[in-house]
């Protein structure tokens, strides 16, 4: 049962349903949390205004809700959410992009989100076809262009190792991911299946 503060209200962590990073923070009464959950899209009530806000609604970046949690004590939720785009309202895709020193960091936590980044460049340049666009060039040519590259890269990959660098593997193992995701958006199949996968392993 969830237990809501002497204002009615919870306290909610609004986090990427794909990358993990933390987007925002808000507040929810018992009414935002069952508009949040019908309608998909989060919701939150504005202590300062004291009205409901749905993320979005003056913006277009709206927070498409996937799945939400209460934690051990029932008194925080945490929202797994698709943001449409920017999540804060200075445009940044996280709220929390400011260090303890009040500085503004580019440094994405965790460093997995580039991964869901490049993704999601790669889906729109597949959308969007764009003209001179390496990964378009790939995509166009197919499974056997982008597996002829995949194939390239696996050897300088073993090169690489074999040479003992830490450099050279570094540089052509992200060459190598990145040419994986390219087929992985070609054939239709997701990151998120792949991890699946390697969840469904590591629970054996």
């Amino acid at each position: 049962m969830l237990k809501f503060d002497n204002n009615g209200l919870i306290p909610a962590v609004v986090q990427h349903a794909r990358s993990g990073e933390v987007l925002m923070l808000g507040y929810m009464n018992e009414e935002a949390l069952r508009r949040t959950r019908e309608s998909g899209l989060v919701t939150f009530w504005s202590r300062s205004r004291g009205e409901f806000w749905q993320k979005g609604a003056t913006s277009g970046n709206f927070l498409r809700l996937v799945a939400v949690r209460q934690d051990c004590d029932g008194d925080a939720l945490l929202l797994l959410a698709e943001p449409d785009g920017p999540t804060c309202h200075t445009g940044r895709p996280s709220c929390f992009h400011r260090d303890m020193q009040g500085e503004i960091t580019e440094e994405r936590v965790p460093p997995g989100v580039v991964l869901t980044q490049l993704i999601d460049v790669i889906r729109v340049r597949a959308a969007d076809q764009t003209e001179g666009s390496y990964t378009v060039k790939l995509l166009r040519g197919g499974v056997d262009r982008i597996g002829k590259k995949i194939g390239e890269e696996a050897s300088e990959v073993i090169i690489a190792a074999k040479n003992n660098s830490v450099a050279e593997l570094t540089y052509e193992m992200a060459d190598l991911l990145y040419h994986s995701l390219v087929l992985l958006e070609c054939q239709g199949v997701s990151l998120e299946g792949v991890l699946a996968e390697l969840q469904r392993r590591a629970a054996k």
